[in-house]
């Protein structure tokens, strides 16, 4: 019973093995306990115990973790891609106990109705998972009571802090634009609006990451003497009998928390399993450990150097993100309206702790929304845009075309612009067409990953006309704000000499606003900036995708994988499809639906 970082004396095995310990591994090691503590579980993840790490638990210090030199985050370094001016796009994913939700954002997020019926995979449809997504919540926000839960682990609020003002302000702003405020926009159906942000975050600011949520209190219990976790240890590959029944799992100590020492190479240990072993690695972590394992396409195993056990070509297909750009506003606010001081001042970070500081508690984003053009926007799409909103949004109403956040602060290296207060907008594209792939190279943990991001590959570049509309959309709700006082133009598109559209610095609010012209040349110039600067929004999905076989699919509804016995996958991995919403409710969805069907099967 406990946190590990070498196992323990007669672990050897065990009835269950999780292999990954992210956000939706520890659902399901924390349901498998509760519903039978003499079940032994064995729960393995990469990275560090994130117990009571202050900059987890702390909600504020959330932009530590994409640091380059973050030990809570693993990079994913993709492919040079011409499409995306030649860069080589980083995605960083969850490193830590806990995974994303130990180090994201924190935002309370659910998918749409129409996202989960899409996968067309029996017992996952929105009604169908509508009693995992209220299990998981105890809710504080608002909105009808009867669509979310209240006894349930994950605490979802207001948290210790919120900037009314500049909350209020963009609210007004972006009703003038045509977009009202919604109380509540995760009811699956609501869609086309503005909402006063809840947060993965108690009432008294603690962050509320699933290891801490499901995880940790039962490990310091002596009620579960049964589960166990091993931290800082990477799984190689899932090994299997002769007849392709999963029996445990190869492990290595991860060299990230090894002392540097000139030894040999680290041992590969092994662990066995008596009844099931669960791949939870993440979109980008779990293709990699399939295909080491003998399961995927057999010419990637055979250019990697290993030996096909299952022919699954569906294994690291399919990979899928939200392309976000960001775009930093010059405001008015004061000081206590945003982190940019927190952020400035390194040094004052054990003061905030000590005097038990509100915003502690403050992720900065108290505003988001899901977006639909007008019916005068779609008329003036192109018509290879327009072809795509008619096919694919049009009838389905509750589809957002884009998401959009608002965050307090730059979101950047803040010596990189003058002492100020900033707000960063976010734009999201919510169902990129586009799509990409996560493949090894060899045998080893060690080995490069071919990894292709695929943003901006989808034909007729909808997806970078998406993010051209949602750029203009956005700058005129921040143009009619009261605190706007212009652009930060290095952070925004290099328009021509003489635009109409150009950055502007002001001094007070802008009066009599009309929306602004653009160019083709302008448009040109916004997306030179996206192809440049388009990234990640860390909601990395799809790469073991739960679809038939001849599908490209590699798990069925019950999350088996195909062609093997006592192998289940769980994380965000599986989803066939995108879903409109931050992604981290989804993926402990997944937990809570993947260990009903394992309490099930396991007669527990």
């Amino acid at each position: 019973m406990g946190v590990y970082t070498k196992l323990a004396d007669g672990l050897g095995e065990v009835d269950v093995i999780i292999a990954g310990g992210g956000t939706a591994a520890c659902v399901v090691a924390g349901r498998l306990a509760e519903a039978d503590p003499k079940l032994s579980i064995l729960l393995i993840e990469g990275g560090q115990d994130n117990y009571n790490v202050p900059n987890i638990v702390h909600p504020v210090f959330f932009l530590d973790h994409l640091l380059p030199t973050s030990k809570t985050t693993i990079f994913y370094k993709g492919n040079k891609a011409k499409q995306l001016a030649d860069r080589e796009v980083i995605v960083p994913s969850g490193g830590t106990l806990g995974g994303g939700s130990s180090i994201n954002f924190m935002m309370y997020t659910r998918a749409q109705r129409s996202d989960f019926d899409s996968w067309k995979s029996s017992g996952w449809s929105a009604d169908e998972l509508w009693p995992y997504m209220k299990k998981l919540e105890n809710y504080h926000g608002q909105g009808e009571k009867d669509h979310h839960g209240y006894d349930g682990p994950v605490h979802i609020s207001d948290s210790t802090f919120r900037a009314r003002g500049s909350q209020d302000d963009f609210l007004g702003a972006a009703a003038k634009v045509g977009w009202p405020e919604i109380k509540d926009l995760q009811n699956l159906d609501a869609n086309n609006g503005i909402e006063r942000w809840q947060r993965y975050i108690s009432k008294d600011g603690k962050r509320q990451d699933t290891a801490h949520t499901y995880v940790h209190e039962k490990l310091q219990s002596e009620k579960y003497p049964n589960l166990h976790v091993l931290v800082e240890s990477k799984v190689v590959r899932v090994l299997f009998d002769d007849d392709k029944r999963a029996v445990g799992v190869e492990y290595t100590p991860n060299p990230d928390f090894q002392p540097a020492l000139a030894t040999s190479q680290h041992p590969k240990l092994t662990v066995r399993a008596r009844k099931q072993v669960i791949v939870s690695c993440g979109a980008c972590g779990t293709p990699p450990v399939l295909e080491r394992s003998g399961l995927g396409d057999p010419e990637i195993l055979k250019r990697a150097g290993v030996p096909v056990v299952v022919d699954l070509p569906g294994v690291g297909r399919n990979y899928q993100d939200h392309h976000l750009s960001l775009y930093p506003y010059r405001t008015s606010l004061q000081p206590h309206e945003t982190i940019d001081s927190v952020l400035r001042n390194p040094g004052n970070r054990q003061n905030l702790i000590d005097s038990k500081d509100d915003i502690l508690g403050w992720n900065s984003i108290d505003i988001s929304s899901k977006l639909r053009p007008s019916e005068q926007d779609v008329a003036e799409f192109d018509p290879e845009f327009k072809a795509a909103w008619d096919r694919d949004y049009k009838n389905s109403p509750d589809r957002p075309l884009m998401l959009m956040g608002v965050v307090s602060c730059f979101l950047g290296d803040p010596s990189s612009v003058p002492e100020a207060q900033y707000l960063t907008i976010g734009n999201y594209t919510a169902y990129p067409y586009s799509r990409g792939h996560m493949h090894i190279t060899g045998p080893e943990v060690a080995d490069p990953l071919d990894f292709d991001v695929g943003f901006f590959s989808d034909a007729h570049d909808v997806d970078v006309k998406k993010q051209i509309w949602a750029y203009k959309k956005h700058r005129e709700i921040m143009r009619r704000t009261s605190m706007y006082r212009g652009e930060l133009a290095p952070g925004h598109p290099a328009f021509p000499a003489g635009s109409a559209a150009a950055c502007i610095e002001a001094d007070a609010p802008l009066s009599d606003v009309e929306d602004l012209k653009y160019s083709s040349e302008d448009d040109a110039a916004i997306e030179k900036w996206l192809r440049e600067n388009i990234g990640t929004t860390w909601h990395s999905l799809g790469t073991a995708k739960m679809a038939p076989r001849e599908d490209f699919g590699v798990v069925n509804e019950y999350l088996d994988v195909w062609g093997t016995k006592g192998l289940k996958i769980a994380d965000l991995s599986i989803p066939p499809t995108n879903v409109g919403a931050n992604t981290n409710n989804t993926a402990i969805v997944v937990g809570e639906k993947a260990a009903a069907i394992l309490i099930k099967e396991l007669g527990l």
